[in-house]
């Protein structure tokens, strides 16, 4: 693969695969590397990948946050000794 246009050869070589319009070109060059990085958990054999007719599926990506927001404690007082210190500089 060349340096010059990596997407439209990782494009070539997916090119049964539709992709979002919403993704900009650097997030689908990224997917594409991806996916031909972990080639053999999509494909068993060396044909291309793509779209497989009749078996369409839709994914919807919950980018949700839905850890509880990260909780904020107050900073440990200083010593005595470490105030007096902070407080000659």
């Amino acid at each position: 693969m060349s340096n010059q246009e990596p997407l439209e050869e990782l494009l070539n070589e997916f090119k049964q695969g539709q992709f979002s319009a919403n993704l900009t070109s650097k997030q689908r060059l990224s997917l594409l590397k991806k996916l031909r990085r972990k080639r053999p958990a999509f494909s068993i054999d060396e044909k291309p990948l793509g779209k497989i007719r009749g078996h369409d599926i839709e994914l919807y990506l919950d980018v949700e946050r839905h850890d509880p927001p990260v909780l904020r404690r107050p900073p440990y007082p200083e010593s005595v000794e470490i105030r007096k210190e902070i407080e000659k500089t």
